[in-house]
């Protein structure tokens, strides 16, 4: 594989050489053409002031509005499967994705490397919370401009918690006088959703924007009910001033949706196989058949859930952001945010593959009768989001000093501070439930509760945190420019200090042996950590369509609520972090329709991490090498976009137990992941496709299961009905694949991307 990452380096540097002597002195006469990955676009996430794609030294993609809503995206982790060097396991649901970057691991769950945000800000300072993940706070809708995904670069300096890269989901904010509003229906599927936005001037200088969404229904995945209902609107007002503007911003959410976890599934010969009835593209376990799940408060009172309710989240945030020109090259920014997060996580988790066995149905139709057939531990995760709100803010002086020699040199001192709070309450209740993805009830125990079984996985899981994290980062950046050559070098230093509680409830005699939070196994939280973090790179235009960029980073992405319940954490012991070092240089082309974005890359990951359920302490080290490769062409009315990108990854050192996985490929990580989007527009109609893929790749560190390779198409057709009715229909997943995501170590079970889902949609714009 080293050959074959040299082989690639070579390639892409004769590329570049060949581009060199295609574009001639004389094209830097001529103003650049058109390009299909928009390269003049002004990015405004992972720069420290905003520059365009084709002068900035990171790897950076934009998508816009319209071309992510063709393409059907399921929830706001979809979305990102279209992007090249990303690895979005979109198949949790609306929420719980796992995210990360270029063979940055995915070890833990989540997007621990990788900062997701909303205008700028993140959504939550941590991205790899147990059981509230950001990605379950984002949904996509109307109120979205446009997408930028930075991969490895300045990210590491430029925000905190993110050395794998940055998402920002960028809002509108009424430009542009119009809105739309639209209605679609789930085909094949019951889910009704309404969306509108609108945004428009209030005077010469003020202009305001508010849009949202509601959809109520079933879902994608056979539930038998109504499991989704909910929504969210956001809005903003900007004013203009004669040296900059202000503009307060507002978002309420309160949405729920069904929630996937893996299912029962067989592994012969390292082959993952369906179990007869249990379709993982579209069972759930979720059924009208539940009883409420009776679990410990973090007061030691019962709590009765509805495990039907699947994600339930709620955000209230205000924001208030502003830049001012004060003059002889100075300007002043800043960002601040708070925000109200809170929800429920209920999902059905298979504790087993299930056996077969005589049993008595204990709830639904055939209540008291005899079940011959499966049956499986259904294991209820529920968590309490009880609080994870948080309070940012994003200061940024900035003074450009424009030289003799026409070079201009620019300083920008930041400061961010952060509050993010965490407060969850775990309760793990394993059921004997019907194994058949068709409404399943539950069958008798020995308990009076039916189905009930009692405490999952020896009592291990009924847990209270509260836990608050407060950071302070100061950081500068340094850029310089002259004529085609733009330099940057940027260090950050994170302060975290981390207070608060985590219990454990147990059982004792003198309280019958029932569960209890007693104040006596109270674990506190007192502690401090800092790192530095830098960036430093470089970009070369050769010509104005050609230009080649360089970048040396080292991040650090801290542990919040993943090391709790393991060593000491009053400030006694060492307290573990993750850090990436990464390399990447790249060239960026563009003529006439066509242009192309290749980076070379290496990123060298070393994390901890503490598993709650087998109260393991783990310590792994990663090596990533690899090439991704953007690319887009325009001809007339035909356009398509793609990227492929290949990595070499391994396993470089791991704790005494694990020893044997050195060498190894980490878990879940393909060498090959590709995505190609064309589109055609016609007189009155749009019409395209996506098809996104992945190689296969091994489902543990021990290379014992595999997940087989699978590919991914989406279609859509647009139709103009008038000048401004718009008839769609669109297909995620048009040819219903199987694509398995992740897999228990030890084979019983297995998740696998939805379906199969069409809708059609009609909206009109004014």
């Amino acid at each position: 594989m080293e050959h074959r990452t040299l082989k690639l380096g070579g390639i892409a540097a004769a590329v570049a050489t060949a581009l060199l002597h295609m574009n001639g002195a004389t094209a830097q006469e001529t103003p650049p053409p058109a390009d299909g990955l928009n390269m003049e676009r002004v990015v405004v996430t992972g720069t420290s002031g905003a520059s365009s794609k084709m002068k900035t030294s990171v790897s950076i993609s934009t998508l816009e509005g319209d071309a992510i809503k063709n393409a059907a995206p399921l929830s706001a982790a979809e979305v990102l499967r279209s992007v090249p060097g990303v690895r979005s396991e979109s198949s949790g649901g609306e929420g719980n994705a796992n995210i990360t970057v270029r063979g940055v691991p995915i070890s833990a769950g989540g997007a621990r490397y990788v900062q997701i945000q909303e205008d700028g800000l993140p959504v939550l300072q941590f991205g790899d919370f147990n059981f509230a993940t950001p990605d379950s706070f984002v949904r996509i809708d109307g109120t979205l401009d446009h997408l930028e995904v930075v991969r490895g670069g300045s990210a590491s300096t430029l925000a905190t918690n993110a050395p794998g890269g940055i998402v920002n989901f960028i809002t509108k904010t009424g430009e542009e006088k119009g809105g739309h509003i639209g209605i679609s229906r789930g085909l094949g599927y019951d889910e009704t959703r309404y969306d509108f936005d609108y945004g428009a001037p209030i005077s010469d200088k003020t202009r305001f924007f508010i849009g949202g969404s509601y959809r109520t229904g079933e879902g994608v995945r056979n539930t038998g009910m109504s499991t989704e209902d909910g929504g969210q609107i956001r809005g903003n007002i900007t004013h203009e001033l004669d040296n900059g503007f202000i503009r307060l911003s507002f978002k309420h959410l309160d949405d729920k949706a069904p929630t996937a976890l893996p299912v029962p599934v067989n592994v012969v010969n390292h082959q993952i196989q369906e179990i007869p009835g249990i379709d993982p593209r579209t069972v759930s376990f979720y059924s009208p058949y539940w009883v409420r799940d009776v679990t410990l408060g973090k007061n030691n009172t019962p709590v009765s859930t509805n495990v039907n309710d699947g994600l339930h989240v709620k955000s209230d945030t205000l924001g208030l952001e502003g830049s001012f020109d004060l003059g002889d090259g100075w300007n002043l920014s800043d960002k601040f945010r708070a925000a109200s997060n809170s929800g429920r996580f209920s999902g059905i988790f298979a504790g087993n593959s299930g056996t077969l066995g005589n049993y008595v149905f204990a709830t639904g139709p055939q209540k008291g009768q005899a079940y011959n057939g499966r049956a499986f531990s259904a294991v209820v995760f529920n968590t309490s989001i009880d609080d994870a709100g948080n309070t940012l803010n994003d200061t940024k002086l900035a003074k450009t000093f424009k030289l003799a020699d026409g070079s201009k040199l620019t300083t920008t001192a930041g400061l961010y501070l952060s509050t993010q709070k965490l407060a969850l309450t775990w309760n793990f209740n394993e059921y004997l439930m019907q194994e058949t993805g068709d409404k399943p009830a539950l069958l008798q125990t020995a308990s009076t509760t039916p189905g009930l079984v009692g405490p999952a996985f020896g009592a291990c899981c009924s847990r209270a945190v509260d836990m608050e994290y407060k950071l302070t980062s100061p950081y500068l950046n340094v850029g310089y420019e002259a004529g085609p050559l733009n330099l940057d070098a940027s260090v950050r230093q994170d302060r975290q200090r981390a207070t608060g509680t985590a219990n454990i409830a147990t059982a004792s005699a003198a309280n019958g042996g029932a569960l209890r939070y007693d104040p006596a196994t109270e674990q506190l939280v007192d502690y401090k950590i800092n790192h530095n973090s830098y960036s430093v790179g470089g970009n070369y235009a050769i010509t104005k369509s050609l230009a080649l960029f360089a970048r040396v980073s080292d991040g650090v992405a801290f542990n919040a609520d993943r090391i709790l319940f393991g060593t000491p954490l009053d400030g006694s012991a060492p307290i573990n972090i993750n850090t990436v070092k990464q390399v990447e240089g790249g060239v960026k082309w563009r003529s006439g329709g066509v242009s192309t974005f290749v980076t070379l890359f290496q990123a060298k990951t070393d994390e901890s991490n503490y598993e709650a359920t087998t109260q393991r302490s783990t310590s792994n080290k990663y090596d990533a090498k690899g090439v991704e490769l953007e690319g887009a062409y325009n001809l007339g009315g035909f356009r398509i976009t793609g990227g492929m990108t290949y990595t070499d990854a391994k396993i470089t050192g791991t704790a005494a137990a694990d020893v044997a996985n050195i060498g190894n490929t980490p878990r879940r990580q393909a060498k090959y992941i590709y995505q190609i989007a064309p589109t055609y527009t016609f007189d009155k109609a749009v019409v395209g496709a996506s098809l996104i893929g992945t190689g296969k790749s091994w489902g543990d560190d021990a290379h014992t299961i595999i997940l087989p390779a699978y590919e991914v198409v989406n279609a859509f057709v647009n139709y103009s009905v008038t000048e401004k009715a718009t008839l769609s229909l669109s297909v995620n997943n048009l040819f219903n694949k199987i694509g398995y995501t992740e897999v228990e170590s030890d084979g019983h079970a297995a998740r696998s991307i939805s379906g199969r889902a069409a809708k059609v949609s009609l909206s009109y714009a004014f």
